[in-house]
């Protein structure tokens, strides 16, 4: 006679293998991208108020994968950015893009909860976590099978690879302080963040396993962009440029068409 839990468990481990195979890496989307543009949908800014009040995820978002982007980031912090999780689960199944959780994550509830909702990865921000709790959120996200971009301002900052190696190292133009940005900010860092990238290289990491370089915020113009991924940046985030605009997706489709012209 059949046994029925084992033909449930022989079909669930079927299952499980599916859902493996099905993973997006945001970090392979990066470094495979022409244009390794992460597209945000990000409606508000503590500093500027409201960017763009009434748009729709699921509006913007599909028309943002469909027009080149890499990668997708999704505010979810409402007080201050005016987003929800819930953004990121109606998105979900429309789009078949790496969708980064952009919030200030520092509890390992957030980090169970951008799995259940449907993110890829996680944005880890060094001034908002110790070391240890870095370690810790790093290590939750891995084992859960999402990634982790993180993000430094300063050269000091870069010490936190040594509590964890994250799939991306990202660099945030964007003073948290004032909220003032300077891509100057990507420039001055990234001799430094090269430099402890390939030490880690040097102390037995193979290359497949060392972090993308991101540069965060402040982005405008494709020039700019260009003479970033010259400075080693292979991951280029922009929420401002595309979403102050009355049509974010098709602002993208036009900046990455000029980014990509021979």
């Amino acid at each position: 006679m059949k046994d029925i839990l084992e033909e449930i468990i022989a079909h669930k481990q079927v299952e499980m293998e599916q859902v493996r195979t099905k993973r997006r890496s945001m970090k392979q989307s990066l470094l495979q991208s022409e244009s390794g543009i992460i597209a945000e949908f990000k409606r508000k800014s503590p500093s500027k108020g409201w960017i763009h009040a009434d748009a729709v995820p699921e509006e913007v978002v599909p028309v943002y994968a469909a027009g080149g982007a890499s990668a997708l980031s999704i505010l979810t912090d409402e007080d201050y950015f005016g987003g929800c999780t819930a953004f990121i689960q109606r998105v979900r199944p429309l789009v078949d893009t790496p969708i980064l959780r952009k919030d200030f994550i520092i509890d390992p509830y957030q980090v169970y909860e951008a799995k259940v909702i449907g993110a890829d990865a996680i944005l880890l921000i060094a001034a908002n976590l110790t070391p240890e709790r870095y370690r810790e959120l790093l290590q939750l996200a891995h084992a859960l099978g999402l990634e982790v971009l993180l993000e430094v301002h300063d050269p000091a900052e870069l010490a936190y690879l040594d509590a964890g190696v994250p799939d991306m190292l990202g660099v945030n133009n964007r003073h948290l302080g004032t909220f003032h940005t300077d891509v100057q900010v990507s420039f001055g860092i990234a001799k430094q963040m090269q430099d402890k990238v390939q030490s880690l290289y040097s102390k037995g990491l193979t290359a497949d396993e060392l972090p993308v370089l991101v540069s965060e915020s402040g982005i405008s113009n494709p020039a700019v962009v260009k003479e970033l991924r010259q400075a080693g940046f292979k991951g280029f985030l922009i929420g401002e440029c595309f979403m102050k605009e009355k049509d974010p997706g098709l602002a993208l489709q036009s900046f990455i068409t000029t980014l990509t012209q021979k």
